[in-house]
């Protein structure tokens, strides 16, 4: 079925022209329904506090398994894209993102919204990433690190636009029929994305889901590793950058919908500028590295934040490496990949091992958080820690892939 679409390949990727930037629009309206919706996350984390009485670390749970099943099911639908099946991948996962929003929108208690937003939702997104990232890389060589940002920046448009949504529409239409505008939006998208987004290489049947002589190549295993930490904390800013602004510095319900309008919005710069940097002058994984030091940095930063103007700035600084560090995570993955045609699956295998971070860090956050009475220290050197033993691993797969010399270009 999905081989139908296979278009028979060029010599060499063509590294530009209307087929492939209509997958980079596809795979930017794909981003934008994965994590435009996954980092707005911070529209919910109140709203269900209150509405389904629970504390901070419960609800956290939603948007982590979203997260999960966005990774762990890299390797699957990663391997399945290899062998063809893009379209079969397409088609469900759409499917469940529509289903799992709609019945968000009818849910009433907390394992109602766990099953449809955290598990259904999660799973229609867990399908439909790691294709993303595959099929652009196929399409393009020097061009591809920013391909991929591009894509990649759907994530911040997606985060613009959703909570605007519940912005304008939260206290007029209520809940439930805030959530359905956002699903007629995906929708939208999900029309676009099945017209244009197309395989080039041909199907690649044989080969196992799990490529285990990777994890012999010692910068892949320690790329995995700096990913795990750093994927271990990047998305706690994003889940408690509005609860943070309404409990701690006491901002209207308004004004803390615009603070997390800032930290995604700022993540489309993010993603695009620091792409044109690798690419151009450093390399991807180089850019990488230096980004998430400086993601670190700005979240030990925020321990010392008391006022609405600290608050934007962070948002601002932290929006705009924690978008690269998104971004720029796959782009130098991939780099760590020569044989195109395995890129799904060691892609898929890597984004399997970080789903586990992201499933368990914003959740322990949010523990720290209840844990300390509702103060954010716990929690924040948590998060900027994590991030500074991912950049050391990550500076090691550096080492192990090109050597320790200062101006080498990976």
């Amino acid at each position: 079925m999905g081989s139908a679409n296979v278009q028979d390949p060029d010599i060499k990727p063509p590294d530009g022209g209307l087929r492939a930037w209509l997958q980079v629009l596809s795979g930017h309206l794909i981003l934008f329904n994965v994590w435009g919706y996954i980092n707005s996350f911070g529209i919910f984390q109140p709203y269900y506090v209150v509405a389904l009485n629970s504390n901070a670390s419960d609800v956290s749970w939603v948007g982590s398994l979203q997260i999960f099943f966005v990774y762990f099911l890299g390797a699957f639908s990663g391997r399945a894209t290899d062998a063809g099946y893009l379209r079969t991948i397409l088609v469900v996962g759409l499917f469940l993102q529509l289903l799992g929003v709609f019945m968000t929108s009818l849910a009433s208690s907390y394992w109602q919204v766990l099953l449809a937003q955290g598990i259904c939702q999660g799973i229609g997104d867990g399908l439909l990433l790691c294709p993303v990232v595959a099929i652009v890389s196929t399409y393009f060589t020097t061009k591809r690190t920013m391909a991929i940002s591009i894509s990649a920046s759907g994530g911040a448009t997606g985060g613009l636009v959703f909570p605007a949504i519940a912005q304008n529409l939260l206290n007029r239409i209520g809940f439930p029929w805030t959530v359905r505008v956002m699903g007629f939006v995906i929708l939208f998208n999900a029309a676009i994305i099945l017209t244009f987004m197309r395989q080039r290489l041909p199907p690649r049947q044989a080969g196992p889901l799990i490529e285990w002589k990777a994890f012999t190549e010692l910068s892949y295993t320690l790329f995995t590793c700096g990913g795990f930490f750093c994927f271990w904390a990047v998305y706690f800013a994003y889940y408690y950058v509005r609860s943070f602004g309404s409990d701690i510095i006491h901002v209207s319900n308004y004004t803390s919908f615009s603070i997390l309008m800032i930290i995604n919005g700022l993540g489309l710069p993010g993603r695009i500028i620091p792409a044109y940097v690798s690419d151009r002058y450093f390399g991807t994984l180089n850019t990488f590295i230096v980004v998430s030091i400086a993601a670190a940095i700005v979240m030990y930063c925020w321990i010392a934040i008391d006022s609405l103007g600290g608050l934007i700035a962070f948002a601002v600084v932290y929006g705009f490496f924690g978008g690269g560090m998104q971004s720029l995570f796959p782009a130098a993955l991939s780099s760590l990949t020569t044989d195109i045609s395995k890129a799904g699956v060691r892609i898929g295998m890597v984004f399997s091992l970080v789903s586990i971070a992201s499933l368990t860090g914003p959740p322990i956050a949010g523990a720290l958080v209840d844990v300390d009475q509702g103060r954010y220290l716990g929690a924040q050197l948590f998060g900027g820690t994590s991030i500074i033993l991912g950049c050391v691993f990550l500076i090691g797969a550096r080492c192990a892939k090109c050597g320790m010399g200062v101006w080498n270009r990976i």
